[in-house]
C-alpha cells in the first residue's frame, strides 16, 4: 500500500463585523418623544424600538 498522506488543514476563518444600524447605531432602540396635554407639548423621551433592524442592532440592508 501506499503511505498516507494527510492534507494540511486549513485554520478557520473568524466571522465577519456585521454592520451596525444607521437609525439606531446597533443598539436597537432609537429615543421616541413623549408629549402630553392637549397642545401636544413635549416633556422627554423614552427608548422605542428601532424599526429599521426591529432591535437586533445590524443593518439589514447589509
Amino acid at each position: 500500500m501506499a503511505p498516507r498522506t494527510t492534507k494540511p488543514t486549513k485554520p478557520p476563518t473568524a466571522p465577519a463585523e456585521l454592520a451596525a444600524c444607521k437609525p439606531c447605531g446597533g443598539t436597537g432602540n432609537v429615543p421616541t418623544t413623549v408629549r402630553v396635554g392637549r397642545k401636544r407639548r413635549p416633556v422627554g423621551q423614552q427608548d422605542g424600538l428601532c424599526l429599521n433592524c426591529l432591535g437586533s442592532g445590524t443593518d439589514p440592508d447589509a
